[in-house]
């Protein structure tokens, strides 16, 4: 089937859990379905319910989602995550010398544009303007707060290209307006021939835990953005539905000016549920290598080449999809950076595709590794080695170390090939967690 050079729209969530969403079992809130605009393209689209983020905290799955290729190659992308006290780092980012998803869509004819989250490292070394972005709104670090646009280190953090920009409002909002004005603007240019690539990254619902209507908050936790004495379910979902009507918002005008049939929409989460999410029947969640922590929703819209009413179980992880935008823009990678990420062009063609590859994770936190190779998951957490069958057990309860050992280490050893090829961890590089045991009981 031969299709035109898409629009590009890539949505990423900020820790949205699993089950967080209405077409993914989500619960309705008490003011109503939490996410109609995401379940509605769910069920004009393809909705995949094995999706896997490349990591289970934020920077090192945004370094993957850049490069197409496993985030380890990459130094800064040990850091798990990036935090604020690497500011001025040359090191600690993405290079920029580094061919990127933005930056291989420009060179072949796409405008490009970050409205969002970067958290890939602090100018002046590196910045999304350095990596294939032509404009920028949005914070560089991983957290801030949604009115007063400050870190957690307390600094003002909200960008317009490479300056500054003080703007009032509720961050998740202002993020849909920069990329609303940006789609409106390119409109004109899309109809005529030249297509457009939008990151859509939403801090949205990473803590602090603040609706539209609680900018009272934003002096309360100055000092403490994790917001580990507050927050509630009522108010997470509220802070999913805010990201769902900016969301609606970009697909009236995308149907607005007649381009939404041509503008393929991925929408996903950069890794599994935070505190208050819904990751059922999934367990764990960020920081874990357990189901919960990285597999997340994926849901793929582009009314010219995907079917409504689709569903796949394949296997797939956020490199595959920045491989397949590349793919459907008809962009090859650069010869010197071998894609890690497959192309899922085939799928978006037919939900009954699969093409069955072993998918691979590691983190320094807690001495994590994982595997999965077909319905079969390898997964070691603090020295302990566990076996388990996906198809039967989501929720990793059911060990089979013991009752197919041989299995165990048949992935145990492909997974040790696979980790002799990567750099290895660097004896520097840090874990940053924001709360603890002490803060609040274990999963």
């Amino acid at each position: 089937m031969q299709h035109q050079r898409p629009n590009i729209i890539f949505i990423v969530a900020d820790d949205l859990g699993y089950a967080d969403l209405g077409c993914y079992g989500g619960r309705e809130a008490a003011f109503g379905p939490v996410s109609p605009v995401l379940d509605g393209l769910a069920a004009q689209g393809l909705k995949l319910t094995q999706g896997y983020s490349n990591s289970p905290v934020c920077s090192p799955t945004r370094f993957a989602l850049m490069t197409a290729r496993y985030q380890y190659r990459l130094r800064g992308a040990a850091e798990e995550p990036i935090n604020s006290k690497s500011r001025g780092s040359t090191t600690l980012g993405l290079p920029p010398a580094h061919p990127t998803l933005p930056s291989l869509l420009r060179a072949g004819g796409y405008r490009t544009a970050l409205m969002g989250k970067w958290h890939l490292g602090y100018p002046p070394a590196f910045g999304p303007l350095q990596s294939g972005y032509e404009e920028f709104f949005g914070p560089m670090s991983g957290g801030v707060d949604y009115f007063t646009h400050c870190s957690s280190a307390g600094q003002h953090d909200l960008y317009l290209g490479e300056e500054e920009a003080q703007q009032d409002g509720y961050l998740t909002d202002l993020i849909t307006d920069h990329a609303l004005d940006f789609v409106e603007r390119m409109a004109p240019g899309a109809q005529a021939g030249t297509p457009f690539f939008l990151s859509l990254h939403y801090t949205a619902p990473h803590w602090p835990w603040e609706t539209r209507d609680d900018a009272a908050l934003a002096e309360e936790v100055r000092q403490n953005l994790f917001h580990l004495h507050g927050g509630n379910i009522e108010t997470y979902r509220r802070m999913i539905h805010h990201m769902d009507e900016g969301i609606g918002r970009i697909m009236e005008s995308l149907a607005r000016h007649g381009i939404d049939s041509d503008t393929l929409v991925v929408f996903t989460s950069d890794n599994g549920g935070e505190r208050f999410s819904d990751n059922w029947p999934l367990v764990g969640g960020k920081m874990d290598l357990t189901e919960g922590g990285i597999r997340v929703p994926w849901i793929a819209h582009w009314p010219a080449v995907i079917a409504p009413g689709g569903e796949s179980v394949h296997s797939c992880m956020t490199m595959d999809w920045s491989a397949t935008m590349l793919d459907a823009a008809g962009v090859a990678a650069d010869a010197d950076y071998p894609l890690d990420g497959t192309s899922l062009m085939p799928l978006l063609r037919d939900a009954d595709w699969e093409c069955e590859r072993p998918l691979f994770w590691r983190m320094n936190h807690r001495g994590q590794r994982a595997m999965r190779e077909g319905e079969w998951k390898y997964l070691r957490v603090d020295g302990n080695d566990y076996l388990f069958n996906l198809a039967d057990d989501e929720r990793e309860r059911a060990n089979r170390a013991q009752v197919d050992p041989g299995r165990l280490a048949a992935m145990r050893a492909a997974w040790e090939a696979w980790n002799a090829t990567m750099p290895a961890i660097p004896e520097d590089a840090t874990v940053s967690l924001g709360y603890s045991i002490k803060d609040m009981p274990q999963r």
